[in-house]
């Protein structure tokens, strides 16, 4: 069974940024996608959104899309041929083919933002102990990770890689200023955010930032994101610096 979810009624001119998910469990989505700007942007055909059950391309009576491994070992592996199946079946559809699996490579937001700027992407969910090489090799599928963790399925990292893709589609967030600031646009984590009361439990927002005089404002800013990002982050650090380094002086 598929969910479909999208804007009703007569289509826009232009074809929006469209999102293809496969995997055991359909019903996960749109879950929090469904919610807040992303909802919004769904419901207003900014998006769409197809969620696709892999087991309706199972040959079996009782839908079988896993079986033992070979050369032994524990868990279960998806099935080349229903898995290719369920791929062939939205050939058509355009975007990346990205397998969610712990071994890819690393999503950021570099590659939101390259996602984005896309027709659209296809997120194929693996489940038990992961998918049968020969498809991902046969259909030459993107293997990405959110990072050194694993789990129970690709489901909810697809809901993290759509959210992130999501809010960088034009119109979303509304004002692109405050996407530009974020952490990890220039390499680098955000600075240190204030707002009402001035004054709380007996703690002050910095002088600096009721100044007025922007360039000090912008000044600082620079300063405590650099600090923050080479105390907590020092291999997006040196990424940074060496950045820094191959551009010249700013």
């Amino acid at each position: 069974m598929s969910q479909l979810t999208g804007p009703t009624g007569e289509e826009d001119e232009t074809t929006p940024w469209g999102a293809t998910v496969l995997g055991l469990f359909p019903e996960m989505f749109p879950g929090p996608l469904g919610l807040s700007l992303a909802g919004k942007a769904l419901k207003s055909g900014a998006w769409t959104l197809k969620a696709l059950d892999i087991r309706d391309f199972a040959s079996d009576k009782h839908r079988s899309v896993d079986d033992t491994p070979f050369g032994g070992g524990a868990g279960m592996v998806l099935r080349p041929d229903v898995v290719d199946a369920a791929l062939a079946s939205i050939e058509a559809v355009p975007g990346r083919r990205i397998y969610l699996s712990p071994r890819g490579r690393r999503f950021d937001q570099a590659m939101a933002a390259e996602l984005a700027a896309e027709p659209g992407v296809v997120l194929l969910c693996g489940r038990y102990e992961g998918l049968d090489q020969r498809v991902i090799e046969a259909r030459d599928l993107e293997e990405v990770s959110l990072g050194d963790f694993v789990l129970s399925g690709g489901e909810t990292a697809a809901l993290a890689v759509l959210d992130a893709c999501v809010r960088l589609l034009p119109g979303v967030m509304g004002a692109a200023d405050g996407l530009a600031e974020e952490s990890f646009v220039e390499g680098l984590l955000e600075y240190p955010l204030y707002t009402q009361p001035r004054d709380w439990n007996g703690l002050a927002v910095p002088e600096v930032l009721l100044s007025g005089h922007h360039a000090r404002i912008d000044a600082w800013r620079r300063e405590q994101a650099e600090s923050i990002t080479r105390e907590r982050r020092p291999d997006l650090w040196e990424l940074y610096r060496q950045g820094n380094k191959t551009r010249g002086p700013r």
